[in-house]
């Protein structure tokens, strides 16, 4: 075998490697780190430090909700189980006009609130994993929030949380990166 010909092979292994070894790992390492991850959710606009206490789980906010965005928690035992929750990166809240979800409950557990005052939790961005760190120009998130610029802005280049963020959780769902490069944190 000429010297000529190791190279050839050298770069074939490596070529083999980057195109597909590289992306399998990355693609399993992904769904283990998925697994060991906690659940995370958001509980329906207007619930409070008290909403477990007074949540029937009736699930009349379920039903009142136009998005589909509120379910029965199948995943816990005990107290939690299946009371009404949202995971954002399957359906968002739409933060609806009407927020027919708060009226519905019966026991209060959910108190009407403006949009302006819900607060389900808080969006953070992982700069990392940001197509704008990467000289992408993705304004999704920014474009498809219900609240509008008082939640979330662009500064320099940057996605900005604002003080407005409701928490819904629109922007988690459409983000384009994977993993999603910005999540709703619930509150609390």
């Amino acid at each position: 075998m000429s010297e000529r010909e190791r190279p050839g092979r050298r770069g074939f292994f490596r070529e083999v490697v980057n195109r597909y070894v590289v992306p399998a790992a990355e693609f399993v390492e992904e769904k283990l780190d998925r697994q060991t991850r906690p659940l995370r959710f958001l509980r329906p606009p207007g619930a409070g430090s008290d909403f477990l206490e007074l949540c029937s789980k009736c699930h009349a906010c379920v039903e009142a909700c136009p998005a589909n965005a509120i379910f029965p928690d199948r995943s816990s035992d005990g107290l939690t189980a299946s009371t009404p929750m949202i995971r954002a990166d399957h359906q968002p809240c739409v933060v609806c006009d009407d927020l027919a979800c708060m009226p519905a409950c019966p026991t209060g557990a959910l108190t009407l609130l403006t949009r302006d005052a819900i607060r389900m939790g808080v969006a953070r961005v992982d700069w990392d994993q940001c197509e704008r760190t990467h000289n992408v120009e993705c304004t999704t998130c920014v474009d498809l929030c219900p609240i509008g610029a008082s939640a979330l802005t662009i500064e320099r280049d940057r996605i900005v949380v604002g003080d407005g963020c409701v928490g819904c959780g629109v922007c988690e769902h459409a983000c384009p990166t994977r993993p999603r490069a910005i999540v709703v944190e619930p509150e609390g």
